[in-house]
C-alpha cells in the first residue's frame, strides 16, 4: 500500500528515528492502552527489556532516555527540546519519573535492561514493557518494534497480513512499475499523483500547510546547526563545524552565486546532522540517521533552480511529495532501517528520495524521476551502518553531505536522459532488501564491526 507523506516526514528529536522517535513513541502508547484497560492507577513498578540493537547502540543513540520521556507520556512531534532537556535532567537528579504525567515511579535509566545479544524473530529493534501492581502482580505487557523512521508495531501487529490494505484505493501502488503505470495512465506527474493520494484523507490546502511546516522545521533545525558550536554530545569529542563553515562561506559567497551551491548543500547537510546528533528537533527524512539530505537537496532545489526561484513554496510541495513516493517503496517493498539492512536502507533511501524529489522540480518526466531514485541507490547498495561508540556522528554526519552531492548527481544524470535505463528502480530495490538481508550483522547498527572496532576513539575527530 501507499505510505503517507507525512509518515515519512515528521517531526521528531534527534539522534535517532527508530532508536530515539520510535521507543519513545511506543512507550508512549504503552500508558495510553493501560488508562484504555483501566489498569493505569493500580501501576506500582514497570520494566523495560531492550534487545537487539535498540540495547547494543541504545545508550549512543538516546534510547534509553526516549523510553523514559515516552512513560511520561511525551511524544517526540510534541516535546520541546527545551522541556526535554528540563526533564531529563530532573529524573536523573531525583531518579524518577512522571509516570503518564502525573504520579512518580522510581525508574532511571540504569534500571532498563540491555539484552544485545537477544534478537526477536521479527526485527533487531524489539523492545518489551512490563507494568506491574500490587504484590508484583503484573498488570499489562506489550512487546514493540521500532522498524525505521519512528515507525512502531506491536508483536500481535507484526504477525498480521496486511498485504491486502489499502487495495480498493484506485490510485494505490506497491512497487515503481505500478507507479509509472498510473502516471501514465491519468498523465500526471509523480508528485500530482501522490497529491491525488494524500486528497483521500486531508483537504489540499491542508496538506500544503502541513508540508510547508515541515520544510520551515527543517530550515529552523538547520539555523540552529549554524548558530551553534562546541562538542557533540558523547564520548568521541566531535567538534561542531556548520557555524564555522557559514561564518566562512557568507564572507566569500554573500551573493549565493551558483558555483558555491555545494558547498551550501554540504553545510544544510552538516548543520541538520549536528543538530540531530545532539538531539535537537528534527524531521525524520525518511529517518533521523539520514536527516540532513532531502533538506540538503530541497536547499538547492529552492536556491539554485528557476522552479525554486520563481515559487519556493510550490516547488517544496512538488519536491516532498515525489520523494514521498519513492519513500513509500522503500518503506514497503525494504526497509529504512540501519538495524536491518545496514545504512543503505537510510542514506541511501534518502540519497534516492531527494534525487527524485530534485528531478521533479528539475522538470523531469516520471520515468526520469524513477531513474533518478534508481541512479541514487544503485550507487549506495551494501552501505553499512558502523556509528562508531553507538553514536549518529562518524561516519553518519559527513556521509549525509556526500550523499545529498549523489542526489543531486543523480537528478541531472537522469535528466540528461529520456527515462530509458536498464536497471529499474523496482529492481535495485529488491537488490538493496537482499543485500541487506545478507549483510552481516555487525554491520547493522550494533558497532560491533567497521569502522566502530578499527577506529581508536581517543584519537579520532571528525
Amino acid at each position: 500500500m501507499t505510505i503517507s507523506v507525512f509518515e515519512l516526514f515528521s517531526v521528531g528529536i534527534g539522534p535517532s528515528s527508530s532508536h530515539t522517535v520510535g521507543p519513545m513513541r511506543a512507550a508512549a502508547r504503552f500508558v495510553s492502552d493501560l488508562r484504555t484497560l483501566g489498569a493505569f492507577d493500580d501501576v506500582e513498578d514497570l520494566r523495560v527489556d531492550l534487545y537487539g540493537s535498540l540495547a547494543a547502540t541504545g545508550a549512543g543513540h538516546g534510547t534509553m532516555t526516549a523510553v523514559l520521556l515516552g512513560l511520561e507520556g511525551h511524544l517526540p512531534d510534541e516535546l520541546e527540546t527545551e522541556h526535554m532537556e528540563q526533564r531529563v535532567d530532573a529524573m536523573r537528579a531525583t531518579g524518577r519519573i512522571e509516570f503518564g504525567g502525573s504520579r512518580q515511579i522510581a525508574l532511571t535509566e540504569d534500571d532498563l535492561v540491555l539484552r544485545p545479544l537477544t534478537v526477536l524473530p521479527y526485527h533487531p529493534n524489539g523492545m518489551t514493557i512490563t507494568a506491574y501492581g500490587d504484590g508484583g502482580m503484573e498488570l499489562h505487557r506489550e512487546t514493540y518494534f521500532s522498524i525505521g523512521g519512528g515507525f512502531v508495531v506491536t508483536e500481535a501487529e507484526s504477525l498480521q497480513d496486511n498485504s491486502d490494505a489499502g487495495a480498493s484505493r484506485g490510485l494505490n501502488f506497491g512497487s515503481a512499475k505500478e507507479l509509472l503505470d498510473l502516471c501514465n495512465r491519468y498523465g500526471c506527474q509523480i508528485s500530482e499523483l501522490m497529491l491525488s493520494i494524500e486528497r483521500e484523507t486531508r483537504s489540499t490546502p491542508e496538506i500544503h500547510d502541513r508540508l510547508l511546516h515541515i520544510r520551515d522545521v527543517m530550515v529552523e533545525c538547520e539555523k540552529r546547526g549554524i548558530s551553534r558550536d562546541g562538542y557533540l554530545p558523547g564520548a568521541l569529542r566531535v567538534r561542531r563545524r556548520a557555524k564555522q563553515w557559514f561564518e566562512r562561506l557568507d564572507r566569500e559567497d554573500p551573493d549565493r552565486r551558483p558555483e558555491y551551491a555545494e558547498d551550501w548543500v554540504n553545510l544544510v547537510a552538516l548543520a541538520v546532522n549536528e543538530e540531530n546528533a545532539s538531539g535537537g528537533r528534527i524531521v525524520t527524512a525518511p529517518t533521523n540517521g539520514a536527516a540532513g539530505i532531502v533538506p540538503a537537496v530541497l536547499h538547492y532545489a529552492v536556491h539554485y533552480t528557476p522552479a525554486g526561484r520563481n515559487d519556493p513554496d510550490s516547488t517544496a510541495i512538488s519536491f516532498f511529495l515525489a520523494a514521498g513516493a519513492i519513500g513509500s517503496l522503500y518503506k514497503e517493498r525494504a526497509s529504512i532501517s540501519g538495524a536491518e539492512v545496514g545504512c543503505q536502507g537510510e542514506v541511501g533511501s534518502a540519497a534516492s528520495m531527494a534525487a527524485a524529489g530534485l528531478a521533479e522540480i528539475l522538470g523531469g518526466t516520471p520515468e526520469q524521476v524513477e531513474n533518478a531514485a534508481e541512479i541514487a541507490m544503485e550507487h549506495s547498495l551494501g552501505l553499512t551502518c558502523d556509528p562508531i561508540e553507538g553514536l549518529v556522528q562518524i561516519p553518519c554526519i559527513e556521509r549525509n553531505a556526500i550523499s545529498a552531492g549523489k542526489a543531486i548527481n543523480a537528478a541531472r544524470m537522469a535528466l540528461r536522459g529520456d527515462g530509458t535505463h536498464h536497471v529499474s528502480l523496482d529492481e535495485v530495490i529488491e537488490t538493496m532488501r537482499s543485500t541487506g538481508a545478507d549483510m552481516h550483522s555487525k554491520y547493522k547498527e550494533t558497532s560491533t564491526g567497521g569502522l566502530a572496532v578499527n577506529v581508536t576513539v581517543n584519537y579520532v575527530e571528525c
